[in-house]
């Protein structure tokens, strides 16, 4: 039978994709905004929307959807997989050092953030290659206005004389392309500072656990009869709503990548593979490099289609893995007993 953290990462998974298919718009502007080196003034997201559409189609927002469901499905399968290993390694090791009461069931902080952290660092190595070969999905218009590489196809109309996007590449010809131009490394361009952005899951996966453990714990505690909370009640589990879930989740992933979004700069530069970007010979010199060519401002460049996007992906995530785990765990409970012993 499938173990609870094979669930988890099944509903994560799960979650991830329906909440990338949800918010993929946000997520296709703001990395267009992070790789692109030409200046567009000052930009809204909606002008930005309405530059991509006459110049691609509605489907320009979606370039490289199908890569980004399955690198976020990957990210989270083996994100939940390995931090609900860890996890389950240290409540083992609190019960069977005769650790009681709740505390044996829940992580500290610290625990959390080590948890957080193997599961983090397991995710980047792992799905690095699918993430390098979305963002070359994505910014491949980009990249062809920006420093003239061709990723675009472009012709002209016979009629009209105007000239007309015709191609885009598939997921496979961008493998075939990356691994032609640069070889395996291709693939794992943006590994460094997808290690440092591991705080970022830490940040937001740690935070999550500890303000659900305290409204836990406090809605438990005011359910008690008055006067009996004392060291021998039992405490009340109650589980967070959908909404909580949802609230929480954008609270925690809005604290996360506010706080590390030059570093996301940087990876998408890295990733996209642009020949600016390719005088980077780290994440710190890329950072310095940036804020002196083109000053303090291009950090941050696309952060209010980012943090929108990471906010609804991050609830709609929470939300439904919590839901879709629940399911999933009930109908192989279901199952198993349909089956004769």
């Amino acid at each position: 039978m499938i173990s609870d953290s094979g669930i988890h990462a099944l509903a994560g998974a799960a979650g991830g994709a329906l909440s990338m298919a949800v918010t993929y718009p946000l997520v296709n502007l703001s990395t267009r905004a992070q790789v692109e080196t030409k200046k567009q003034g000052n930009e809204s997201t909606l002008g930005a929307v309405r530059r991509i559409i006459q110049a691609e189609g509605i489907a320009g927002l979606f370039d490289g959807l199908e890569s980004s469901i399955v690198g976020i499905a990957v990210t989270n399968g083996v994100y939940y997989l390995f931090f609900e290993e860890a996890r389950a390694v240290i409540l083992r090791r609190k019960v069977s050092s005769a650790t009681a009461g709740q505390a044996a069931r829940t992580l500290s902080t610290v625990e959390s953030i080590l948890a957080s952290f193997v599961a983090g660092c397991a995710t980047a190595i792992i799905s690095n290659p699918i993430w390098t070969i979305n963002t070359q999905q994505m910014v491949q218009a980009s990249l062809d206005e920006s420093d003239g590489e061709a990723a675009v196809q472009m012709k002209r109309d016979p009629k009209t004389g105007e000239m007309k996007m015709v191609k885009k590449l598939s997921i496979f010809q961008t493998v075939r392309k990356m691994y032609r131009n640069d070889g395996l490394a291709a693939f794992f361009r943006g590994l460094g500072p997808a290690l440092i952005l591991t705080i970022n899951p830490i940040i937001a996966y740690t935070s999550f656990e500890q303000i659900k453990n305290a409204i836990i714990a406090r809605r438990g505690a005011a359910r008690l009869p008055t006067g009996s909370q004392s060291a021998t009640s039992k405490p009340v589990i109650l589980p967070l709503t959908d909404l909580d879930n949802f609230l929480l989740g954008a609270f925690c992933k809005l604290l996360a990548t506010g706080s590390l979004y030059p570093y996301l700069v940087v990876k998408s530069r890295l990733q996209a593979g642009s020949a600016v970007a390719r005088r980077y010979r780290n994440s710190f010199h890329g950072l310095a490099t940036i804020f002196r060519e083109e000053g303090l401002g291009a950090l941050y460049s696309g952060i209010g289609s980012k943090l929108a996007q990471s906010m609804l992906t991050a609830a709609f995530l929470f939300a439904s893995k919590e839901r879709i785990y629940l399911a999933t765990k009930a109908a192989i409970r279901s199952t198993a007993k349909s089956v004769p012993k």
